[in-house]
């Protein structure tokens, strides 16, 4: 395994919601991923999510709370499912 520059992963792909795998960690992937708008409102069954913002700012809407993140900041998300919340329809496994 080599340093990921998490900086520059980002200039590697165009589309946004569509998450990177850069590393793993413990059978978990390492993702980054460009956020624009919205995305679907889901809950989190059985895993946690981590949200590291490199760039901008970041909106999570929780069911009690809302929590805004800025370059540098993060907040994990306790207990989850994949990206849309439903296996099924999860994104597919992109590695850069």
């Amino acid at each position: 395994m080599n340093p990921v520059n998490l900086a520059a992963k980002p200039a590697a792909f165009t589309d946004h919601w569509q998450p990177r795998t850069v590393a793993q960690f413990n059978g978990h992937d390492l993702m980054v991923v460009k956020a624009q708008g919205e995305f679907v409102w889901h809950k989190h069954d059985d895993t946690d999510d981590f949200f590291l913002v490199l760039k901008g700012h970041l909106t999570i809407e929780l069911r009690d709370r809302k929590v805004e993140l800025g370059p540098g900041e993060l907040f994990v998300v306790p207990t989850g499912t994949p990206n849309t919340g439903d296996p099924t329809t999860a994104a597919a496994r992109r590695v850069i």
